[in-house]
């Protein structure tokens, strides 16, 4: 049972699922040094945007393992660090994404029909029907800054009002915006024509006030901006004066470049609206975060992979489905290979043999670094930090792919290569869990059911195995499961899993054996 700290406050169902398989505290509004100390010992940490989770902080967390942002930004957490230090940052990309187009579009709306403003005036005893005169959406021109999830829905959602939508985003195809009816275009093309803009952009180094002074004088007269992305992709003060000066009809904005926002220039104009980051407060947005999150610290908790890292190889569900259980069977593969080679590694060639070839392999390819360098290193090594250690160790590595032998679906191989030659270790996985089927030219088929492997090398003669078994009785060690492959020449191979270590002296017992030529023993631990 893990301990999980959860600093900021998430829905139930998310603190329900975590609570039921590890030991969870909840402790809000701590300061970095209050930060520190509760998570002394523990291996999760799920935050909102309200903790700052500093390097300082990952870096005293000796022992934390998976950062759960339960929302899509991560800005509050320092992602640079958490990568050196091994640790996986996840968020919940999905969780928000209908209640911030809802959002966006009910802005939208606002704006266009003076909607506050009317609720405003009618409370304090007043008739202003000539004065918030609005527009309608139909037949007007929308464009979206940034195409993605959120982006996309708000297309459809403005399609549906009869919008024409128009969209700059540079990582978004032809094809795709053309699913959507969307005509791509750049970001200056795009302020030239629009009545509405709507910000849906992540922010990034480069597009800080990416909606400045220059911007707005090239936009079209009478342009209404909303933004429920990031305040800092808008200039605030620009938009203050573009609004006041009567270029831009007005604004709606969620977001601000300090939050809280309250003193902030663009709540002291009555032609902009605001709401105080509102676009994910949705009961629904809420849970749905929560629950993502949740799943995947538990996930990684159990050893396997969260789904949104941020800050790892990425891989789609479709990819994951099969690549997936390789990830475990590549680090097993080499951790075998890193043991049995012959001095220090200064290669390693992996291949990657049937359906897994046809898909992205990076996971892979990390879970193999992970396997090697987690017995030589003394940073924790995750698939999060695993090729920047193995950069700054100058491992080389190189990668093939072809068709699996029969009789199976995939296979990782990882040859291990040193001064002294190179040892050859494949693994697969089955529905029994991870196997080791080839060491060097032998045939084996061995689960990892132990911490604890033998590989014995000896003439093919009878009598060997239970020689070998008479001795580890007398060691006191149980084998677990054993298989032996005939070589080349007459010779023979034992791996065994056993369920302890063997001392230096009692290997040499093993070895003493007549026709034994090696014995070399394996920590999968």
């Amino acid at each position: 049972m893990a301990g999980i700290l959860i600093a900021d406050t998430i829905a139930e169902a998310g603190l329900r699922m975590l609570s039921e398989q590890h030991d969870v505290t909840v402790a809000t509004g701590l300061s970095e040094d209050e930060l520190i100390e509760a998570l002394a010992g523990r291996s999760a940490l799920v935050v909102r945007s309200q903790t700052q989770v500093t390097a300082r902080v990952i870096e005293s967390a000796s022992q934390l393992e998976v950062i759960g942002r339960a929302g899509v930004g991560v800005d509050n957490i320092d992602l640079d660090a958490a990568t050196q230090n091994g640790v996986i940052v996840a968020n919940a990309p999905l969780a928000n994404t209908l209640s911030a187009a809802e959002h966006a579009m009910a802005l939208m709306l606002a704006l266009a029909r003076n909607i506050p403003q009317g609720d405003a005036s009618l409370r304090a005893g007043e008739w202003k029907r000539a004065e918030l005169m609005g527009v309608e959406l139909a037949g007007r021109t929308l464009g979206i800054v940034g195409l993605g999830r959120i982006g996309s829905e708000v297309a459809r959602r403005a399609r549906a009002f009869e919008m024409q939508v128009v969209a700059c985003d540079p990582f978004v195809s032809e094809d795709r915006a053309g699913q959507l009816g969307v005509q791509l275009m750049s970001f200056d093309e795009l302020l030239a024509i629009s009545d509405f803009v709507s910000m849906h952009t992540a922010l990034y180094e480069g597009n800080h006030g990416m909606l400045g002074v220059d911007q707005l004088a090239k936009a079209k007269p009478g342009i209404r901006i909303i933004n429920t992305a990031r305040g800092a992709l808008i200039d605030e003060q620009a938009l203050y004066d573009a609004v006041e000066s009567g270029r831009v009809a007005g604004a709606a904005i969620d977001v601000f470049s300090e939050e809280p926002a309250t003193g902030n220039i663009l709540t002291t104009h009555p032609n902009i609206l605001v709401t105080p980051h509102l676009a994910a407060s949705t009961v629904e947005a809420q849970d749905r975060a929560a629950v993502q999150v949740a799943e995947q610290v538990l996930a990684v908790l159990s050893g396997g992979t969260a789904r949104f890292a941020v800050n790892a190889p990425l891989a789609d569900p479709e990819t994951m489905a099969v690549i997936g259980p390789y990830i475990d069977a590549a680090e097993l593969a080499s951790c075998v290979a890193t043991q049995l080679a012959e001095g220090g590694v200064q290669k390693l060639r992996i291949e990657y043999l049937g359906e897994i070839a046809n898909h992205e392999t990076a996971l892979i390819r990390a879970g193999v670094i992970v396997g090697m360098l987690e017995r030589v290193s003394t940073a924790k090594v995750t698939i999060v930090n695993a090729e920047q250690l193995a950069e700054e160790r100058g491992l080389r590595i190189e990668e093939e792919t072809g068709p699996a032998p029969p009789p199976y679906a995939n296979l990782v191989v990882v040859h291990a290569v040193t001064e002294s030659g190179e040892i050859r270790v494949a693994a697969t996985h089955t529905p029994s869990g991870r196997r080791i089927v080839g060491i060097g030219d032998f045939e084996v088929e061995i689960a990892a059911t132990t911490n604890h492997l033998l590989a014995i090398e000896n003439i093919n003669l009878p009598g060997m195995i239970g020689a070998v078994g008479q001795l580890l009785g007398r060691f006191g060690r149980n084998i677990s499961s054993m298989s032996v492959a005939a070589g080349p020449e007459g010779t023979a191979l034992m791996a065994l899993s056993v369920d302890g270590a063997l001392t230096a002296e009692q290997l040499a017992e093993i070895v003493a054996i007549d026709q034994i030529h090696r014995v070399r023993q394996v920590d999968l631990t």
